[in-house]
C-alpha cells in the first residue's frame, strides 16, 4: 500500500510541474488582454498549487515536514481564487 501512495505522490509532482508550466504560459498571455488581467493572480495561485504539492511529496517520504508552510500556502491558495473571481466579475460587468 505504501508503495501505490508513494507511486500517487510522485505523479501528482509532476503534475504540479505541469501547472508551474501552465502558470507561465497564463501570465505570457494575460499581459496581452485586459480582460484576462485577472488571470495573473490565477497564475500565481497555480504556482502555489506547485510549492503545495512539492511540500506534500516531502513530507510524504519523510524529507521534510512543516506545519505551518501546510496551512498557509491553501490560505493563500484560496485567497488568490478569491480575489482572481471577484477581479473578473467586476471586469464582466464593466
Amino acid at each position: 500500500m505504501q508503495y501505490f501512495e508513494g507511486i500517487l505522490k510522485i505523479a501528482n509532482l509532476f503534475l504540479s510541474i505541469v501547472a508551474g508550466f501552465i502558470a507561465v504560459a497564463i501570465i505570457g498571455i494575460s499581459g496581452k488582454r485586459k480582460e484576462l488581467v485577472p488571470w495573473k493572480a490565477l497564475s500565481v495561485a497555480l504556482i502555489f498549487f506547485m510549492v503545495q504539492e512539492i511540500l506534500g511529496a516531502l513530507r510524504a517520504f519523510n524529507i521534510f515536514s512543516s506545519p505551518y508552510l501546510t496551512h498557509i500556502v491553501p490560505t493563500v491558495i484560496l485567497g488568490l481564487l478569491i480575489f482572481c473571481l471577484a477581479y473578473q466579475i467586476n471586469l464582466y460587468k464593466e
